[in-house]
């Protein structure tokens, strides 16, 4: 994935040798935006400019080389495989495991652990209650997923992909949100931090879901729902996990063949391979109506802060703190444009720590974006809702999309005042300048 720590070290010799990226950038005969990819990991130089870098900071070739493949170790990316009962984990993650080491990756697999428990008659109709199930396996999946971790860190490979047969929040549908909170509590967790421990989630929709036809028990000895059960317990699932920020659900409109290949499609963009691409619409609609927001079982409110960067190139370079209940997690972003609808995006999650130290490279041109985020699924789209406290009479819709034909869908109760994908005063970058009362 993408070389984050090899940018961090560039840019560290940079600001120490008191060059800009254009500066830099003439000295090696180079585009100051070919040095904004290598700082922001959205690209690698190559052996020829790894030698100008090193002779120029007067550093041997093999430090660099160190900070970037061994120092570090390996770029690890986990991500979360979910579903409905079946819904085909078992056969797609076996096209993961086959597929994916063509782009580099060494796939490592954490097995589902309450499938694991069930089999060694650790089961919720053997413990003294669900609640104490759901610990059973809660507890054993933080550590089986520490562990593997650890195990990557020390891999001599450059890219490492964990993908869990389920995570740590699948047990949420299966308790009362109450349930859900008090069992966080006994861990000393909480849910921002457990969900946003993964980088992304692929939910696959159960078969009881449009493929009817296809559902069996057969072929689980855990699962006992029936057709009916199992399209709830999808909805739940779904529900669990709404509010991550890179959720993607799989359906089932097209054959099971097709359904795997755009589950691997899913993977591969949001790996960026071969770049991170991010298609989005985005639309103006009346303000909605929260309380109809607040009482769908699909949707998770998310309080988000974003701040935006001093970029020397022109990308656009944001922090952002995105939780709730005083639970936060911290990203920052780069985003390229290639078209109106398409950007390269790439991202990368931060420690308290580093956003702080980040924040002090602030834009002052520019203000704070504080809103409130709405994130639902409706038809198996995920959408987010912006709600900003400058507005009482219109909000912001956003669709991540898989290509640029794909249909959009919107709920009825949100009232649609206009598509604004290519207004670039809807953008959070305008909105932050200090635009917000233009006429609806």
């Amino acid at each position: 994935m993408n070389d984050y720590r090899f940018g961090e070290k560039l840019y560290g010799f940079r600001k120490a040798a008191g060059l800009t990226q254009k500066e830099l950038a003439e000295k090696l005969g180079n585009s100051s935006k070919a040095i904004s990819k290598w700082e922001n990991g959205a690209s690698k130089p190559t052996t020829d400019m790894l030698r100008k870098l090193a002779a120029l900071f007067g550093v041997p070739v093999e430090e660099l080389l160190m900070s970037r493949e061994k120092k570090d170790g390996p770029e690890i990316t986990k991500i979360v495989l979910t579903g409905g009962p079946c819904a085909g984990k078992t056969t797609a993650l076996s096209w993961i495991q086959n597929n994916l080491p063509k782009y580099g990756y060494t796939v490592l697999y954490v097995p589902e652990t309450a499938t694991e428990l069930i089999g060694g008659g650790v089961a919720p109709w053997t413990c003294a209650s669900v609640f104490e199930f759901q610990k059973s396996v809660m507890k054993l999946q933080i550590e089986k997923e520490k562990i593997f971790e650890d195990a990557a860190r020390a891999m001599e490979t450059e890219k490492v992909l964990i993908v869990c047969d389920r995570g740590t929040i699948d047990g949420k549908a299966y308790m009362t949100d109450l349930e859900f909170l008090q069992l966080c509590r006994t861990l000393e967790t909480n849910e921002v931090e457990l969900r946003d421990d993964y980088a992304a989630v692929f939910h696959l929709v159960t078969a009881a879901k449009g493929a009817a036809e296809a559902y069996t028990t057969a072929n689980n000895a855990a699962r006992k729902e029936t057709p009916e059960e199992a399209a709830a317990l999808d909805d739940r699932l779904i529900a669990a996990w709404t509010g991550h920020p890179h959720l993607r659900v799989i359906d089932n409109s097209t054959d099971f063949e097709d359904k795997l290949k755009k589950l691997l499609k899913e993977i591969l963009s949001f790996l960026g391979e071969p770049e991170p691409f991010e298609i989005e619409r985005k639309y103006l609609i009346a303000y909605p109506d929260l309380k109809w927001l607040d009482s769908l079982p699909n949707c998770s409110k998310v309080d988000i802060i974003q701040t935006y960067l001093r970029s020397e190139t022109g990308d656009e370079v944001r922090l952002r703190q995105r939780g709730s209940d005083g639970h936060y997690a911290y990203y920052q972003t780069v985003k390229q444009p290639v078209s109106d609808l398409k950007r390269i995006e790439t991202e990368r999650k931060l420690t308290q720590s580093e956003y702080l130290n980040l924040l002090m490279s602030a834009d002052t041109e520019k203000r704070q974006i504080r809103k409130t985020r709405y994130c639902m699924m409706y038809e198996d789209q995920y959408l987010e809702i912006d709600i900003y406290p400058f507005w009482n009479d219109r909000a912001v819709v956003e669709i991540e999309l898989s290509d640029e034909e794909q249909e959009v869908k919107l709920p009825k109760e949100l009232k649609v005042i206009r598509e604004v994908t290519d207004d670039l005063r809807y953008r959070n970058a305008a909105l932050s300048s200090g635009w917000e009362d233009a006429e609806l």
